[in-house]
Formats: structure tokens, sequence, C-alpha cells
């Protein structure tokens, strides 16, 4: 089986570039924004050796994971841009649905798998991480903005030691390949990314997203840098930013750093 558009995404005019295995699909497809390439468009492996996560953590995926990035050239800053991620948490989630569903009708399970969007950027299956996202952005010609969206998802295998427990899809029973996952997704793409509507949407996505967040109501900790905040997830804002109500009811906005369920002293000590 080979990667695949959906027919949404071929409909909505996305193309895609495929690879037996490349080192990273966001580089890839930052490098044809550089060149002229305006999207949109899609790079996909199922073996990426030198991808990367957030503050330049490694993402490898054996072959088998799904490593994808789209690339999208648009008339939006870089502020607006950002609340992109949050349509793309959304798009992964919906596609995990949908394969997760095919396959339990495929193995006449019954089970049906939840997945969470974990602030900002992570889709979570009980509790372990499952899928990461990464965004990047670049000047280019017209002033105009290249973002790539880089999205990783744990398919067969699931890296160890890492700060927030990880698992697969295989490792939840859900058997499906990277090929059918892809699909879904760039249809899912299609679909979210046009809720979005380049940024003038994004009051749906964030009431949708907000349906399916992690640990919203609950005890949290986000440590950024050397500072650390702890409270309670009360919501996220029209920027996007995660809100941590305190003790004292002040609320706190965060524009970036790693949450942690629970108290960030003892949890972002793991």
């Amino acid at each position: 089986m080979t990667f695949k558009l959906g027919p949404r995404a071929i409909s909505a005019g996305y193309r895609l570039a495929t690879f037996d295995k490349t080192g990273s699909t966001n580089a890839e497809a930052m490098a044809r924004a550089r060149d002229g390439e305006r999207g949109p468009m899609w790079f996909v492996t199922s073996e990426q050796t030198a991808g990367r996560g957030r503050r330049h953590r490694p993402w490898v995926a054996p072959r088998g994971n799904l490593a994808s990035s789209i690339l999208e050239v648009i008339d939006v800053s870089p502020a607006v841009a950002a609340t992109l991620g949050f349509a793309a948490g959304l798009a992964l989630e919906a596609a995990l649905q949908r394969v997760s569903v095919e396959a339990s009708l495929r193995s006449a399970g019954s089970d049906h798998m939840k997945y969470q969007l974990k602030w900002p950027n992570d889709v979570l299956a009980g509790g372990q991480k499952l899928a990461g996202i990464l965004l990047e952005a670049e000047a280019v010609a017209g002033n105009r903005l290249a973002v790539v969206v880089g999205i990783g998802t744990n398919v067969v295998a699931a890296p160890e030691g890492t700060p927030t427990p990880a698992t697969s899809l295989a490792a939840l029973g859900v058997q499906v390949g990277a090929e059918e996952l892809f699909a879904e997704l760039s249809d899912a793409w299609a679909e979210f990314r046009g809720i979005w509507d380049d940024g003038r949407g994004f009051g749906e996505i964030r009431r949708l997203w907000l349906e399916r967040a992690a640990g919203l109501g609950q005890p949290v900790g986000v440590q950024a840098g050397g500072t650390a905040v702890e409270g309670t997830f009360d919501t996220i804002d029209e920027q996007g930013c995660l809100i941590v109500r305190k003790a004292d009811g002040t609320r706190v906005p965060v524009s970036a750093g790693d949450v942690y369920f629970g108290s960030a002293a003892s949890a972002g000590a793991a």
C-alpha cells in the first residue's frame, strides 16, 4: 500500500510528495517553500530519521510510523498562524477516531477508543502521548508566510523514556497502517483547515478543541524555562493561550511551556 490523498483533499487541491525514508518531513517542506513552492502540499514518510519536536527534542519515526507535514502559504501574521496547530490537533483526532472505528469493525471489536488533545500540541490516548504536532513558519516573497505543520503519529512503535509516557496505535490494539491513517488525516485536514479559515474561524476551532481537551478543569502545572505556574486548567483564550486559574482566583495566560497534570514541581522533575 502506498500513501495517497483522501478524496476530500484531492478535490480541495492538495498535492502530495512521498518519501520511502527522509530525515525530516518538516525540513523537506520548508526547503520546498524556500524554493518557491506555495502549496498546499503534503510531505509524508513512514520512516523519519532526523525529525524534531518542540524545543528541538528528537522525533524519530521508525518504519511503520507516520511522519507527515503540510505546507500552507498564507497571508496571516505569525500569531494567527500559531492557532493553526489547534486545527491540526482536531484533524488528527478526527482521523484517529475514523480509523479506530474501522479497525474495530474489521476485528468485530466493540471498544471505543477515546483520544484527547493536550495543550499545546499533543494527542493522548489513555493519558499517554500518541502523537505530536510542530509548527514552523518563515516569511516568503509577497509578504506571505510559509507555515509547515508537522504531525508525527506512533502507529507501530512508541519511544521509551520520554517526559510523558508514550504509546502507539498497535499497543492500543488499533491495527491500522500509516497509509490508511494518512488518507483520513488529509481529508480531516481539509475539513478543519476550512473551518479555521486563515484564523477567522478560530472561535469554532477553539470550541471544538475544548470539547476534546485533556485535563480541562483539573489541576495543572506549566513549566517554561525556570518558572512554573500552578493552578487549574481553566480554558484557552482567543489567541490559543492556556489560562491557568490560581488558588487566589487570578487567571494567568501562558503562551508556551510544558504542561503537567497535577503539580509542576513534582511532575516537572520526572
